[in-house]
């Protein structure tokens, strides 16, 4: 077992595909799969499960892949403190439900970095990508939320593909809406206030169900109702037509300007926010680096972080 070979596992995972994988390792496809077959024969088990549609990694290469990465990682730490090499390039891929402070947290963990090189990927994207992401290790984090409603259906997924859930804080809803809207001076709103606007919410793919909005109170009926795919559009929609979505109630002037405001919205209901991740890998340094600094943004918006 080389140290090389552990750094081709890594970029495998990372591209999701042995053939891009080689690209970017400027070796050839071929030579790639033997260093893998090689590896797998040395260690007596596969590393990835081979089919059609492309490969993942087996259980076994997910808690592989977690020591390969700290081997990587210390032997980089190791190079620069003795033979002087600049640091390599740091990797760190996150995947979350449409929400400010991920992004915020993100922004804050490159500008903290101190690398000259790095590939960070921040995917937001739709609740059941975001399992299967994590599933996959195509992203080390996910970010997504429980609430009474969708928490059995949650869970049960989380469980099936060995992953954990960690409770960040839990919020009472609100609402986003234009700063300009009739409701934004109200202390709080109720569902009936609420009835003549229009709703906005993220659509899910094939995965429409219920249990996968990324806003509670998804059954409730609404006259008026607009699905989008990434939070620009969402905003621009809150301000243009005097819409309105569901929400943690964390909105940031910094992203996202003044016109954006968050009010309480009257229900009986929670939103708990949290990370998820494989239980059998070991997080990367930039991985926990980013929970750290999500955990830090967290605080900084006056919200008590979970036990």
């Amino acid at each position: 077992m080389t140290l090389q070979q552990l750094k081709y596992i890594i970029e495998i995972v990372n591209c999701g595909s042995i053939n891009e994988a080689a690209k970017r390792l400027f070796i050839t496809q071929p030579s790639l799969s033997n260093a893998v077959k090689e590896l797998e024969a040395e260690i007596g088990f596969d590393l990835f499960l081979r089919t059609p549609k492309g490969i993942t990694l087996s259980v076994d290469g997910a808690e592989f892949l977690g020591y390969a990465r700290q081997v990587v990682e210390q032997a980089g730490l190791l190079e620069q403190r003795y033979l002087s090499k600049k640091p390599s390039r740091q990797l760190c891929s996150i995947s979350t439900q449409h929400y400010a402070f991920a992004v915020n947290a993100f922004v804050n963990l490159i500008r903290e970095s101190g690398s000259d090189e790095y590939e960070f990927t921040l995917r937001e994207t739709r609740t059941h990508e975001i399992i299967e992401d994590v599933k996959n290790l195509r992203s080390e984090i996910g970010i997504l939320y429980k609430n009474p409603f969708n928490r059995k259906v949650i869970e049960k997924l989380l469980r099936e593909n060995r992953l954990d859930f960690h409770p960040l804080f839990t919020a009472k809803p609100h609402i986003f809406i234009s700063s300009q809207n009739p409701l934004a001076d109200r202390p709080y709103v109720t569902l009936e206030d609420l009835q003549d606007y229009p709703y906005l919410s993220f659509e899910q793919g094939e995965y429409n169900s219920f249990y996968f909005s990324e806003e509670i109170l998804s059954t409730v009926y609404r006259k008026k109702s607009i699905h989008v795919s990434d939070r620009a559009t969402l905003f621009n929609l809150l301000i243009g037509l005097n819409g309105y979505t569901i929400s943690t109630g964390i909105v940031s002037a910094d992203l996202n300007g003044d016109n954006i405001k968050s009010v309480p919205l009257k229900v009986e209901d929670e939103i708990q926010v949290g990370w998820i991740a494989n239980h059998q890998i070991q997080l990367s340094m930039q991985a926990g680096a980013y929970i750290r600094e999500l955990k830090a943004v967290i605080q900084l918006y006056g919200l008590t972080l979970s036990e």
